[in-house]
């Protein structure tokens, strides 16, 4: 089984302005004359981490970072103002040009499968081929089934939790209704909600309970962020027109992508997944069997390093290189 490379430090960090308000934590790590690949980071709202660069061959790829609006290390902290999908993906073609980057590989999931995918849509002729884990669709039956009603059935002592902070004259919407605490002026409340919410996230995505991935997404710097964004993004169906993803599938016509998926996710259901790979004929779709959503999972880590030393491979054929354990 593959395992992740050995952590490494960015040899380049930056501070990008991509307007008046918001300032982005960019940063390079690998081998700078690599193949450029972008690690897009879920959520939206999640942020990267010392685990982002470890996915890659640091002697094959030139690896950057970052973190979106609001998220992470950005700047201003779980800002909503200015923050949308059309901003993410205006921001995602700026530091390609500041980079002075011709093409990239695109590396993303969940939200960053669904980032990329818009992204590649706008600009697929920038994009030489995507590695796409627990595909997010975005569309109203996604967001019903992991908020409303659906994976309650699944972990329904985990949803006892989720739904405690939200009156009950307000659970006919729970993302509305998270909404209107995440951005009140309670304090409290707000943390509270974001603490509840960000932890049913955690506690759904892996197949084996992770201590580790509850005490991060639990972590109040995290939560806020993770929670204000996705339920500003969700409010507003995630700034997209209905089932925008598989209607415009053509545009990804001639790039080449892995798609990665746990049979079990249960934040991102595997007919996301299908549903994209039927209308997607250069995908290659690969169901892991033993895995839910999370990236931190034996299986899926094993499955996406694969898929970047297979995408190297596809680019730089010349390269025999790989650190990687079998």
């Amino acid at each position: 089984m593959m395992t992740l490379y050995p952590e490494i430090k960015p040899y380049q960090r930056h501070q990008l302005a991509v307007d008046n308000i918001h300032r982005l934590y960019l940063e390079e790590s690998g081998d700078p004359d690599g193949i450029p690949v972008l690690f897009i980071h879920g959520g939206p709202g999640a942020g990267c981490d010392k685990n982002t660069r470890r996915f890659f061959d640091p002697e094959r790829y030139r690896i950057i970072a970052f973190d979106q609006r609001g998220a992470g290390r950005s700047t201003p902290h779980a800002e909503l103002k200015n923050n949308n999908t059309q901003a993410l993906i205006a921001d995602i073609e700026a530091i390609r040009q500041f980079l002075n980057i011709e093409q990239w590989v695109l590396f993303g999931g969940s939200w960053g499968s669904t980032l990329g995918l818009l992204y590649t849509q706008a600009y697929p002729e920038r994009v030489m081929g995507l590695i796409l884990r627990g595909i997010f669709l975005c569309r109203e039956q996604d967001l019903r089934w992991f908020y409303q009603h659906g994976a309650s059935l699944v972990f329904p002592d985990y949803w006892e939790d989720y739904v405690h902070p939200i009156a009950l004259s307000k659970r006919n919407d729970f993302i509305h209704a998270y909404y209107e605490l995440l951005t009140g002026d309670n304090e409290l409340a707000r943390m509270g909600a974001a603490k509840a919410w960000s932890v049913w996230e955690a506690r759904c995505a892996t197949l084996r309970p992770s201590r580790d991935l509850v005490d991060h997404f639990g972590d109040p710097h995290t939560a806020l962020a993770l929670a204000r964004i996705e339920a500003h993004y969700f409010v507003n169906n995630s700034f997209i027109e209905p089932n925008q993803i598989l209607n415009n599938a053509n545009k990804l016509a001639g790039i080449p992508s892995i798609i990665v998926h746990g049979r079990y996710d249960m934040v991102c259901p595997l007919d996301n997944a299908v549903a994209l790979h039927n209308v997607w004929p250069d995908s290659q779709l690969n169901i892991v069997r033993d895995a839910g959503h999370s990236s931190s999972e034996p299986s899926i880590i094993d499955a996406l390093v694969r898929a970047t030393r297979d995408m190297a491979r596809r680019f730089r054929p010349e390269d025999e290189g790989d650190d990687a354990s079998d």
